[in-house]
């Protein structure tokens, strides 16, 4: 039988994610004879023997391929005889040569490693750093590519003659898994009380951080990018004491659930009442935190005081499996955090800075090199709806169907801030940083960038940034000394999206979030925008009102209350000191920017019908307005007028609605709702009849609102539209990093 020898290069998502094992394996079953190296980035695969298996061989490359990994092949050619070459190897990776490097997440532990853990006569049984080549970190151990044990925080851990023998092994499930240790050569688990008069080690420590959670106390328990501040879920006073210390009176609380069985979901479901779609995606490997909409039964009511539902997510790393099997109750697990700032990672600071929030600690001294927070999704129509990109899923790199002529770095947001590298054909985006207010998160901001591009080899020749430059993310771009170009926050918005869709031809948007600096001037967030990346323009807006205080009203909705009505000369408040002394700024334009931002009126909404004058976390009011939201179908038509070429929506006919207290708050919000979707979708028919484009995207901080979604895309599709919804970038302003690279890419790219 002839022979054929081929040379293959394959890239995409192929490293970490045990792809040279792989391909060493399949070359055993076809008897294939040559090597595969990991080129930096790329893998190159050379193969000789039958022809019949060769093309087996290459077809199983993508067929059979890892369930982790996301293998492209870019190149197939003839290639020489390999000359008295009777095996197949795996070489040592090459780093010397140009980057093309992919940087894996990092990744929930295995079926195969749980049923190791939890098998007493395994040699890892109950080790809580388990992992092969399928599972376990990568991000936040990895200190350089190509990914290799030297250069991550295992380094220092020497491998014991059992694990080596298994790292060793190609057709071992742990050959080349970075982080192989077990018990007697690798990390370990310690837990310490507050005042430190208790410390122990090991199994100890497990059960010591059991009975401390069991008894009521708070702990903070270290993960994969950082740790978890820790209580029982179910009991109330724990809760309430965690909100107090933390500070943290109605901001939703994240609750981990065990799971005890080979039904990963049923103690879940014994809380809540999945749907299929929810069990899906709580199950995935990327194991993120998954917003549950329907009511909860057995948890604290304190976990979401204010609102009904809860942020639910399943263990991912061994050590949540050993606390959970043996608790059997859900936690609290809210990232261990001050006032928004990342997630902490480091064992001596989170002892310094959460003295007065925790009882104990559980520590590992495995080193988290970069922090990583949980990411969180939402099922929104039907699928997966992303609201944060954390753990398991960025680094998030996407090809582009353009080349940047320089790379490009793009600093993003003030608020959920995340950046993103551009290059060749390539774009990354990083994980949640977070709000930039605090020093801390402007240091992590920082190294975030260095990171990125120090591992993809990346130097950039142009910054990008918002418009808005007093942002402190704005102002760092401005001293870097390499060209500096800003970018508007809603066209950042509108092209995230359309740039995930590889969309082609125009498009109507409609943008509509908190605030944003505008083309005009002002502050937008009511926008719709009809186009392409570069080209879009500003054709519909929401009617503009004033913002008394400034950025006061995110935490203070009664301002944005009071505005609305004096643009319709009401006092909707009792006239009070302050509130007058507010008024007379007001007419004056004194610290009142004008905006358009639908984000601030179901801020306003939501303080007219009695859900609170002030709030304690940004969006606390339209989040509890979608929640009382009743089901109904009345409505009130919105006047839309059309001055200099712009639409727009005026709010004015809602504020007697709102205000009408003989109708129930469920009711009210009902009709707020279905009056700004009746009136998205005239405004959608406006644009298609001026511009002939019936495809539509939704995008901005306010359609994270799952009921404003889900109606709108109802009505648009039964009107003939196509509707875009984020589905890998979040439309909050955590996709404004990637917005940037799209804008500035259709502008400069080839």
């Amino acid at each position: 039988m002839d022979k054929l020898t081929k040379r293959i290069i394959v890239d995409g998502h192929v490293q970490g994610v045990g792809f040279r094992p792989f391909i060493y394996r399949l070359a055993h079953q076809y008897q294939m004879h040559g090597w595969v190296v990991n080129l930096t980035g790329i893998v190159e695969i050379v193969i000789e023997g039958a022809e019949p298996n060769v093309i087996s061989f290459i077809d199983g490359i993508i067929s059979q391929a890892p369930p982790l990994a996301e293998p492209r092949i870019i190149e197939e050619s003839e290639f020489p005889a390999l000359i008295n070459f009777c095996q197949f190897i795996i070489k040592p990776s090459e780093s010397n040569i140009k980057a093309d490097v992919s940087l894996p997440p990092d990744y929930f532990i295995c079926v195969d490693c749980v049923k190791d853990l939890r098998d007493p006569k395994n040699h890892r049984y109950s080790y809580p750093f388990i992992n092969c080549t399928q599972c376990g970190p990568r991000y936040t151990i990895i200190k350089d590519l190509p990914y290799d044990r030297p250069v991550t925080t295992m380094a220092d851990f020497e491998m014991c003659d059992a694990c080596q023998a298994e790292y060793s092994n190609p057709l071992d499930r742990r050959f080349h898994a970075q982080p192989i240790a077990c018990a007697d050569c690798g990390p370990t688990i310690n837990f310490v009380l507050n005042d430190g008069s208790q410390h122990c080690k090991g199994e100890n420590a497990l059960i010591k951080a059991v009975d401390a959670l069991k008894s009521g106390q708070i702990i903070a328990v270290k993960g994969i990018g950082g740790y978890h501040i820790c209580c029982d879920a179910t009991n109330d006073y724990a809760v309430l004491e965690l909100r107090r210390r933390k500070k943290r009176s109605d901001k939703p609380l994240a609750v981990l659930f065990p799971s005890l069985g080979d039904d990963e979901v049923e103690c879940l479901n014994d809380f809540v009442n999945l749907t299929i779609a929810q069990q899906i995606l709580v199950q995935h490997p990327q194991r993120p935190i998954v917003i549950m909409d329907q009511p909860v039964k057995g948890l604290s009511q304190y976990i979401t005081p204010t609102l009904q539902g809860v942020g639910a997510m399943l263990p991912y790393s061994p050590l949540h499996y050993l606390l959970l099997d043996q608790l059997k109750l859900p936690i609290v697990a809210t990232s261990a955090n001050i006032s928004g700032e990342p997630v902490m990672t480091d064992n001596d600071e989170v002892e310094q800075r959460l003295s007065g929030i925790v009882d104990g600690f559980l520590h590992h001294n495995r080193p988290i090199h970069r922090p990583a927070d949980d990411s969180v999704y939402r099922i929104v129509n039907h699928k997966a709806y992303p609201i944060r990109l954390g753990r398991g899923i960025s680094p998030l790199e996407l090809r582009l169907p353009f080349q940047f002529e320089q790379p490009c770095l793009a600093v993003g947001a003030f608020t959920k801030n995340t950046i993103a590298l551009g290059w060749d054909d390539r774009m990354v985006v990083s994980p949640h940083i977070g709000d930039l207010e605090s020093l801390k998160s402007q240091d992590v901001f920082e190294k975030v960038i260095d990171d990125l591009q120090s591992l993809y080899r990346v130097q950039p020749e142009i910054v990008l940034c918002d418009a808005h430059l007093s942002y402190p993310n704005s102002r760092w771009a401005k001293k870097q000394g390499i060209s500096v170009n800003t970018i508007f926050h809603h066209f950042a918005h509108a092209s995230a999206l359309y740039g995930e869709h590889r969309h082609q031809g125009d498009l109507i948007v409609f943008a509509w979030d908190g605030v944003g600096l505008g083309v005009d001037g002002t502050l937008w967030g009511g926008e719709t925008l009809v186009g392409q990346p570069a080209t879009w323009q500003h054709t519909g807006q929401l009617r503009q009102f004033k913002l008394p205080g400034n950025d006061k009203v995110a935490r203070q909705p009664w301002r944005s209350a009071v505005s609305i009505g004096w643009e319709l000369d009401l006092d909707v408040m009792p006239m009070t000191a302050e509130i007058s002394l507010l008024k007379q700024a007001w007419v004056k334009n004194i610290n009142s920017p004008v905006t358009s931002a639908v984000g601030r009126l179901f801020d306003a909404a939501s303080c007219l019908i009695g859900l609170g004058d002030n709030v304690s976390f940004e969006g606390q009011g339209p989040m509890q307005l979608e929640s009382i939201c009743q089901q109904g179908s009345q409505w009130i038509d919105l006047p839309i007028t059309h001055t200099q070429d712009i639409e727009e929506i005026d709010w004015a006919p809602l504020v007697d609605m709102l205000l009408d207290d003989s109708k129930s708050q469920e009711y009210r919000s009902m009709m707020f709702h279905n009056s700004l979707v009746r009136s998205l979708l005239a405004l959608a028919i406006r644009m298609r009849e001026r511009f002939g484009i019936s495809d539509v995207g939704l995008t901005g901080g306010v359609f994270q609102n799952k009921r404003l979604v889900e109606n709108a895309v109802e009505l648009l599709k039964i009107n003939g539209f196509n509707v875009l919804l984020a589905s890998k970038i979040p439309c909050n302003d955590a996709g404004i990093s990637f917005g940037q690279l799209m804008e500035w890419g259709a502008k400069h790219g080839q």
